[in-house]
Order: structure tokens, then C-alpha cells, then sequence
């Protein structure tokens, strides 16, 4: 019979009903009725050609052919827990992978991820540059960060920012702006321009001009006053999200780390 044909239900329900010898316990530990245990017994014996089980004054007993078939079935239900259990070892490791904009790795993961590691000594990561299109597979990603105005095609949480904040080099620097790839800065005035927002944001530091970046990268050199704001922070239709595909995102140490990324307390 070919794997994709095995009648794995009815095959469950065999191995209950042999180990009990009782249609009624069976069901009890399949939260089945008898009657359902009934029918699936049936139609496996439909299906196979023989007969499993045989009703005798002393009560149900297999016949030699349901016997012949127990052991190779519950050694490959033993085989089965085992692969579960190798596909879950990977809730339960330490080890994720994270892709995000080189800038904001830079300038606001790093750090984080440092603060996260500190509680917990086990835990490792593996940091990927990608600033557009994400692609899970080919890096066996478990979690991404990305710019725009929403998770896009994953699920996702948004960071949580101010928005938008221009900045300069302590004192004032050359009367111009800065522009960089997605900024919002009117492309009419004379521009220096620059990779990315993190590139944007040094060069304002060096004194090259005013650039108007994500408050969320210029947080820590506001505070270190390597750049001063000049006016206030204005909210913005994009942000950083922290994005994943379904099934990582589910996984326990994902989340974990969203929740610690997002700003909760407590480690991976």
C-alpha cells in the first residue's frame, strides 16, 4: 500500500482496541464513541481484506492477522512521536535567525539583542542584512524587521515610535538637507544624498546638513547628543514592524522575542 494511501486513523484506533481489548475503553481514550471505534475498525478491515478482532464468549480477541500486524505498528507509532519530537526541538532552541535593515541593526538591535542576551547566556543569534524583499526560506530566517506601513503578506507587530525626526550636528551644520532611499524630503532643494537613513543620520552628525529619519534610529544619539532635534517629531504612515510567516511566528521563541523587542519585560 502506498504511504499516501495508509489509513492512519483506522490504524490509531487498531492499536487502541488491541492494547484494551475493549471497543468501549478504546473510545474512552480516543474521547471517541464506541460506535465510531466500531466503523473505523470496520472499514480498516474493508480496506486491508482481513479481519482484526473477533467477539468470543470470553469477550474481543484479535485474530492472527491483527496480531501479526501490532508489533511493526506500534514500533511505527513509536517512530512517529520521535519525528514530532525532532520537528519541536526547534521551539525549545536558543538559536534565531533575524534579517533587518543594516542601519537599524546598527543603530537600535544590536544594542537590544545584547540587553536580551545578557539574561539569558544560551541564547544566540544570527543577524541578516535585507532592507526590501524578505525571502524566509532562503536563510531559514526566524524573524525579520522591516520599514514600511505594515506586516505586508506575515503577520507582524508594529514598533512602537514617535515617527519622524529631523535632526542636525550639535551647534547647526550646513544649510541643506539630507536625503536617502523612502525619506520624505522635498527632492526640488539641493541634497546630500546617501544610502540609507542610518548613513542620513551620520551625516548629519558630521555636519553635512539636516536629515529627517525614523525617530526610532536617531533615539540613542538624540540621547547621547550626537544630533540635536529641530522641532518636534512628526507622526508618520510608515515604521518598523517586526514580521515572520505564520508558522514562526507562532513558535514560542519568537515570540518571546517580539515581546521583548516591542519593549516587555523579560528575556527569550
Amino acid at each position: 500500500m502506498k504511504r499516501t494511501h495508509l489509513p492512519l486513523n483506522g490504524l490509531r484506533v487498531l492499536d487502541a482496541a488491541a492494547r484494551h481489548l475493549s471497543f468501549t475503553r478504546a473510545a474512552d481514550e480516543l474521547a471517541v464513541t464506541p460506535a465510531a471505534v466500531g466503523q473505523q475498525i470496520r472499514a480498516l478491515e474493508d480496506t486491508l481484506g482481513v479481519v482484526l478482532f473477533r467477539r468470543t464468549t470470553k469477550g474481543l480477541e484479535l485474530t492472527p492477522e491483527g496480531e501479526a500486524g501490532l508489533g511493526p505498528l506500534r514500533q511505527g507509532f513509536l517512530e512517529f512521536e520521535e519525528a514530532v519530537r525532532a520537528m519541536q526541538a526547534g521551539q525549545t532552541s536558543k538559536s534565531l535567525t533575524i534579517a533587518a535593515p543594516r542601519d537599524l541593526t546598527e543603530k537600535w538591535l544590536m544594542p537590544r539583542l545584547a540587553e536580551i542576551a545578557r539574561g539569558d547566556g544560551e541564547l544566540r543569534f544570527a543577524l541578516v542584512s535585507a532592507d526590501e524583499d524578505i525571502d524566509f526560506t532562503e536563510a531559514n530566517l526566524d524573524l525579520a524587521i522591516r520599514w514600511g506601513d505594515g506586516p505586508g503578506t506575515h503577520e507582524g507587530e508594529a514598533l512602537e515610535s514617535e515617527g519622524m525626526v529631523t535632526v542636525e550636528r550639535p551647534g547647526g551644520g550646513i544649510d541643506t538637507r539630507i536625503s536617502w532611499p523612502g525619506c520624505l524630503n522635498d527632492d526640488s532643494v539641493s541634497l546630500v544624498r546617501v544610502g540609507d537613513a542610518g548613513l542620513a543620520l551620520d551625516a548629519a552628525a558630521e555636519g553635512l546638513g539636516r536629515a529627517t529619519v525614523p525617530e526610532l534610529l536617531a533615539a540613542a544619539d538624540i540621547a547621547a547628543g550626537r544630533v540635536t532635534m529641530v522641532g518636534e517629531a512628526t507622526p508618520s504612515a510608515k515604521g518598523y514592524w517586526l514580521v515572520a510567516p505564520l508558522p514562526q511566528w507562532r513558535q514560542k521563541k519568537v515570540r518571546a522575542l517580539v515581546d521583548a523587542l516591542a519593549g516587555a519585560t523579560g528575556g527569550v
